[in-house]
């Protein structure tokens, strides 16, 4: 989870977060959005894990998210446990034009649960929330989901960045203060994220740190 590297500018935190929900509510853009600032109206879905890796630093220490998204896998819901292992966040994304995505949740927390061995900050995310005059979902009952399962609630906008900073970050932030309060164990996160990141060289790239600019809120 930390680096070994004493002396040289602090500790170094790795954390893996994943980003679960139905095919086409958002997380290949919002994922791109965070990292990048960029959004692709006409992506497609891709075959494969896909991951890009964020740094911020909080309360001095360096910390690096490796975010994960399903790449499509989630149409035949062959989402594996591999794809959840080692996470210690997670944005379960809905589109709030769709309500069939909003009442997939409850089975994405479930295999969320069933593949998760540790303690996992959880984000609600109801994406979208350009399109308020096709809303199906109200900014309600995302609030009453996540209140009854624990969550953090946010809504975001892929297209115009409303709060795509915020979400992530909220999570980031949440996973670091669970491991200030020791709810992780540091040795077998640390190898499991050691054999993540050797299976998978080569295929994430680093994203450099977005300027925070204003967040504007969703809520209504």
């Amino acid at each position: 989870m930390s680096s070994d590297d004493e002396g040289g500018g602090g500790e170094e935190y790795l954390f893996k977060v994943v980003i679960i929900g139905d095919s086409a509510v958002g997380k290949s853009n919002l994922l791109s959005r965070y990292a990048r600032n960029e959004f692709n109206s006409h992506s497609k879905a891709t075959i494969g894990v896909e991951f890009q890796t964020q740094g911020l630093e909080i309360e001095g220490k360096q910390v690096k998210a490796q975010i994960w998204d399903t790449a499509g896998q989630e149409r035949f819901r062959a989402v594996t446990s591999a794809y959840y292992r080692g996470a210690v966040g997670a944005l379960i994304v809905y589109d709030i034009t769709r309500r069939t995505t909003f009442d997939s949740i409850a089975r994405w927390l479930d295999e969320l649960n069933t593949h998760s061995d540790t303690t996992v900050a959880r984000i609600l995310v109801g994406n979208k929330c350009d399109l308020e005059n096709i809303r199906t979902v109200s900014v309600e009952e995302g609030k009453s989901l996540a209140e009854a399962e624990g969550l953090f609630f946010m809504e975001t906008s892929a297209l115009d960045s409303t709060n795509v900073i915020t979400a992530f970050e909220m999570v980031i932030r949440e996973i670091y203060n669970n491991v200030s309060r020791k709810v992780l164990n540091s040795e077998s996160y640390k190898a499991e994220l050691s054999v993540n990141r050797v299976s998978l060289v080569g295929n994430g790239t680093d994203g450099s740190k977005q300027n925070r600019s204003h967040y504007s809120c969703c809520s209504r």
